[in-house]
């Protein structure tokens, strides 16, 4: 993903594309950020599942920007923030449809042997494990609480 990243920074600056070259920069900035917090942890490198994490983060932190500007009057500065969250969905995983998510759902309670609601966390540790970056967790969740109630 970083070469990735970085190959496309580099072609966006070659082509001018401003908004692109911009959003890339954010994000190659955030990479080296997390990647000097896990050399404090031991570790090298941040892992490519906590790279997806971090663009999942992103991207929440510009929807609630969106929808914030949105709520003031300022859509230009919304759309621009959507136009970010465009460029940086290209680097996560395929998200899941609808029933995909469904599914995984029903894998997960059957594979944790989830009985209630006492053991909803078992279920959504087994979806971040198995679909990090192809699910919204904040919608699975509610999923996942309607399925063991």
């Amino acid at each position: 993903m970083r070469d990735t990243i970085t190959a496309d920074l580099r072609t966006a600056t070659l082509a001018r594309d401003k908004e692109r070259t911009a959003t890339l920069r954010l994000v190659a900035a955030a990479i080296k950020d997390r990647d000097i917090l896990a050399r404090g942890a031991g570790t090298e490198r941040a892992t490519e599942g906590e790279l997806v994490d971090l663009l999942a983060r992103m991207i929440k932190q510009r929807e609630e920007s969106a929808r914030l500007y949105d709520e003031g009057g300022r859509p230009e500065l919304a759309a621009k923030e959507r136009a970010e969250i465009a460029v940086i969905r290209t680097y996560l995983p395929q998200q899941l449809d609808e029933a995909a998510v469904a599914a995984a759902i029903d894998k997960a309670v059957a594979d944790s042997g989830a009985a209630g609601l006492k053991d909803m966390g078992k279920v959504m540790a087994l979806l971040k494990e198995r679909h990090a970056g192809q699910l919204d967790f904040s919608k699975a969740s509610g999923l996942v609480r309607a399925k063991l109630a």
